[in-house]
C-alpha cells in the first residue's frame, strides 16, 4: 500500500497488507487477515497487524489482537458500509487506541466520516491522489453525529 494518508497527508507506508488467499509470507511489516493472525501466523521478519473483514466481529477479538499496533478494516467496495461499524466497535467497547487503518475501496468521500467514527490513517485506492484524499478531512467543520473523538475529547482536526 503505497497510497497512505495518515495524521492528515500523505504518508510513506512500511507495512504489507496481505489478502485471503496469498502463499508464503514475505519479510517485512504485514498486515494479515484476522484469520490468519488468530491461527497464529505472525510476519517472518518484521512486525505483524492484523485487518478485519466487514462480517469479522471486533467485540469477539481477543487481547493479543488488540495489543497489536495496527489494526485495519477492509471496505470491499465503496458501498459496504459495515467497516464503519467494526471500526466504531473497536475505538468504542473495546478501547483500541493503535492506529486504526481503513483499507481496500476507500475513497476521497468516505474520509471525514472514517475519521469521525475513530480511524486515523487511510489506504485509498491506488488510482486516486493522496494528497487531494487529504483534503477531505478539512472539508466539514463538525460531523453530523457526535464522533468518537469528539467524545475522546480529541476535536475533529487532525
Amino acid at each position: 500500500m503505497h497510497n497512505l494518508v495518515k495524521e492528515g497527508v500523505p504518508a510513506e507506508d512500511a507495512w504489507q497488507l496481505v489478502r485471503e488467499g496469498e502463499g508464503e509470507l514475505p519479510a517485512g511489516d504485514l498486515i494479515l487477515p484476522l484469520a490468519r493472525f488468530v491461527s497464529g501466523e505472525r510476519a517472518p521478519h518484521g512486525r505483524t497487524a492484523a485487518w478485519f473483514a466487514p462480517d469479522d466481529d471486533p467485540l469477539a477479538a481477543a487481547a493479543d489482537v488488540l495489543a497489536l499496533p495496527l489494526l485495519a478494516v477492509d471496505f470491499p467496495a465503496f458501498t459496504d458500509g459495515r467497516g464503519y461499524s467494526v471500526g466504531r466497535l473497536l475505538r468504542e467497547r473495546r478501547a483500541f487506541a493503535g492506529e486504526l487503518r481503513a483499507i481496500g475501496d476507500v475513497q476521497r468521500d468516505q474520509l471525514h466520516f472514517l475519521h469521525q467514527v475513530g480511524f486515523d490513517s487511510f489506504a485509498i485506492r491506488a488510482d486516486l491522489n493522496a494528497a487531494d484524499a487529504a483534503g477531505a478531512l478539512a472539508d466539514f467543520s463538525a460531523g453530523c453525529q457526535t464522533s468518537w473523538r469528539r467524545r475522546q475529547g480529541r476535536g475533529l482536526h487532525v
